[in-house]
């Protein structure tokens, strides 16, 4: 993420956006379109003539924005990934710094899967797409999903600090642990439809929390947890 999970400045208000100029404004439609299609049809299905087609600009048009298919497809990436940002890390770090923080980040990172079970995870999909080619785009993206494993595990070592994490937690497991619970959310969910993995990955997450807080501070969400599932 561009932003420590622990900076001051980033439970300040966020400025408002200023008006965007029209070639701006144009590369923004342009750029929101191409994540559309990206998200349905994965990175590798965007391309100039797609895009002019679905924008109704000329190829030529929407080239001058972009230059390549390449920097097309980088370009999706970075709005992707600043969207997450404002949607999931940005509000969840609002929260008080330890559990409820940790607790912040994955829920919203489960809405935010939650909502693109009709179309998809650009940096799941992405990963299928690109995890034995090298260049640009792959680096670009990888770059990306490090940014985001970095807050989350900023987060668990600021709940170790906190004492709300048992001193002996390994940030990376624990991080691997959480990760494997998206994955297997989006694969159920979205390729076999299976009813109740929300439910599961949330279940999932409150038993990871288990093994790796302090007792007193998992214990009620946890009771809640277990007889939500019921």
């Amino acid at each position: 993420m561009t932003t420590s999970t622990d900076a001051p400045a980033a439970d300040a208000a966020r400025p408002a956006p200023k008006p965007l100029h029209k070639g701006r404004q144009t590369r923004a439609a342009i750029l929101d379109a191409a994540l559309g299609l990206a998200s349905h049809m994965g990175l590798e299905g965007l391309s100039i003539g797609a895009l002019a087609e679905v924008t109704q600009m000329s190829k030529s048009g929407v080239f001058a924005h972009f230059g390549s298919r390449e920097e097309l497809q980088i370009s999706v990436i970075r709005e992707y990934h600043a969207r997450f940002e404002e949607e999931v890390f940005f509000p969840a770090i609002r929260e008080p710094r330890g559990l409820p923080r940790l607790r912040a980040l994955f829920e919203r990172w489960i809405r935010r899967v939650s909502v693109e079970l009709d179309s998809g995870c650009i940096y799941i999909s992405g990963a299928v797409e690109f995890d034995d080619r090298p260049g640009p785009v792959r680096d670009a993206l990888a770059a990306m999903v490090r940014a985001w494993h970095a807050a989350l595990q900023r987060a668990i070592r600021i709940g170790i600090e906190a004492g709300h994490l048992r001193q002996d937690t390994d940030p990376t497991q624990m991080l691997f642990e959480l990760h494997g619970l998206i994955l297997a959310l989006h694969h159920d969910a979205r390729f076999l439809r299976t009813p109740g993995a929300l439910d599961r990955a949330r279940a999932g997450f409150e038993r990871t929390l288990s093994h790796y807080a302090v007792p007193a501070a998992a214990a009620p969400r946890a009771a809640r947890a277990r007889r939500a599932t019921r």
